[in-house]
């Protein structure tokens, strides 16, 4: 089936797990690997992922190569798995929003002059250009976008700055005969799809929704960034969106991140309260608190977005995936049950739909 070539934007922990996980998983052809759907996604192994490009504003990683980059600060995420050289550098990206102000000295950020990302993504011959940056960075997202249009590459958006949800985006990925998948991406077992299948169940055994909350602490750079609150407000729409799209009717919410807690580092806590009323119109409660490891959570599921991506390429798809966009990200462009979503990127594998 060939390689997938892969660049990323924002060489976070996040994307530190997913470069270790490629090469943890790599030679795995049978059984099941946790976070996956399928060790063989339409033909595609893990091993058929090649980085190829990456792109930063960190002065510790511009210019290492990306197996040592991964592990600068301050990533935090957990390692689990050696990564060799891939003689694959990290060049500068733009600033733009971002690098929120008070996040400066964290991001160890430099006056680098910034490369032609479009230029870059034609060299290194990439399939799709995985967006990784902060939350908040919209209109650095939307740099990188132009740039994936420009270069012909697909674009996967694993954050909350919405492209693939928002028509006008979508159209011109259209236009262009390229895929674009997101937008903010789901963990394997998150805050999100946990407070969602919650959600659903409640709704489901007609049990009346009242209110609910969902409270997120940890103590990686991504919590540290939504310490202010306007670098966060199309987060609290992704996630909220989320969960409230599981049951028909208005309620009373609060969802999001909650503090920055440093020694927490790359853990993530997570509280979850339901308030409904059952039966007889007595009350119903229920806590949660769930503790995971933040970056790898998601590892898998992008592997199973970026080889999705990829089959739509093979199959000359363009614009937005609507499957694995409502099965991986928290605000695809039409919002659905995750069992349903599921069943339709089985479909879309095996290529009974389209998208």
């Amino acid at each position: 089936m060939g390689k997938i070539k892969v660049a990323i934007a924002g060489l976070g922990s996040c994307a530190s797990a997913l470069i270790q996980g490629v090469e943890y998983y790599r030679n795995q052809k049978e059984g099941e690997i946790p976070g996956l759907m399928h060790v063989d996604f339409g033909g595609y192994f893990i091993e058929d992922i090649e980085f190829v490009a990456a792109f930063d504003v960190n002065s510790k990683k511009i210019g290492r190569d990306i197996s040592e980059a991964i592990f600068a600060e301050p990533n935090l995420c957990a390692k689990y798995s050696e990564v060799p050289a891939t003689g694959v550098k990290v060049q500068p990206g733009p600033v733009s929003d971002g690098v929120a102000p008070h996040m400066r000295e964290s991001f160890f950020v430099e006056d680098h002059e910034p490369v032609d990302v479009a230029e870059v993504l034609k060299e290194s011959e990439a399939d799709m250009l995985v967006n990784y940056l902060p939350v908040g960075s919209g209109e650095a997202t939307q740099i990188y976008v132009q740039a994936a249009l420009d270069a012909g590459c697909a674009f996967v958006n694993c954050i909350p700055a919405f492209i693939a949800s928002v028509p006008e985006w979508a159209e011109r990925f259209v236009d262009a005969g390229l895929p674009v998948a997101g937008d903010d991406i789901k963990s394997q077992i998150g805050a999100t799809i946990l407070h969602r299948a919650v959600a659903g169940l409640f709704f489901d055994r007609g049990v009346h929704v009242e209110s609910t909350y969902q409270l997120n602490i940890g103590g990686n750079t991504d919590f540290l960034n939504m310490t202010v609150e306007n670098r966060l407000h199309t987060k609290r729409v992704s996630k909220t969106e989320a969960v409230t799209s599981m049951i028909p009717y208005e309620v009373p919410t609060r969802i999001g991140p909650s503090d920055y807690v440093p020694f927490l580092e790359d853990h993530k806590i997570c509280y979850i309260r339901v308030n409904g009323k059952g039966f007889g119109d007595l009350p119903v409660t229920l806590d949660i608190k769930l503790v995971v490891n933040d970056s790898p959570n998601s590892g898998g599921v992008v592997i199973d977005v970026v080889r999705a991506v990829k089959l739509a390429l093979d199959r000359g798809i363009s614009g937005p995936l609507t499957s694995i966009s409502s099965y991986a990200f928290k605000h695809p462009p039409f919002q659905i049950s995750d069992a349903v979503a599921k069943n339709l990127v089985e479909d879309f594998i095996q290529g009974k739909i389209e998208r």
